[in-house]
């Protein structure tokens, strides 16, 4: 899989840069029996419908004819959003003193989820401020790092 998201990321980049935004990610995935190749964007001031459509529009066709993926997927261009995942040590670093929600394979201290303030990111470790209470995570514990807004 990761050799059609890094295909369709170097087909990408250069259609989202020219339109203004940055690429946060590309995923394809398997979900309710069908394959859907996304690609999430970001950019100052927020992604608009019409900045989606923009590179939907322009890259579709290039897929088409590049024909990273031999079986049939739903394309979609969206925004990486305000709740986004991190996954990157970039993505780490952009959004260090941010909330965050941490989702863990297993539960400790009784919770598998923890908010809290991101506070540093080494090779894989996730350390947050949840509280007055410091934690740090294994990567192999983390399921899943994201934003976190509260309204």
């Amino acid at each position: 899989m990761s050799k059609i998201t890094d295909r369709v990321t170097a087909l990408a980049m250069p259609i989202v840069q020219e339109e203004g935004c940055s690429l946060w990610d590309v995923e394809y995935v398997r979900e309710a029996g069908s394959w859907y190749l996304r690609v999430f964007i970001d950019k100052e001031g927020g992604v608009s419908i019409d900045d989606c459509e923009r590179i939907s529009r322009r890259l579709d066709p290039i897929l088409d004819e590049e024909d990273p993926i031999p079986d049939s997927y739903v394309f979609e261009v969206g925004s990486a959003g305000a709740e986004r995942e991190l996954k990157r040590p970039s993505d780490f670093e952009q959004f260090m003193g941010s909330q965050v929600e941490v989702k863990l394979y297993q539960p400790v201290k009784g919770s598998k989820t923890f908010v809290g303030q991101l506070t540093a990111y080494d090779q894989g470790k996730v350390t947050v401020t949840v509280g007055k209470e410091t934690m740090t995570f294994e990567k192999a514990q983390t399921a899943q790092v994201k934003l976190h807004v509260t309204i």
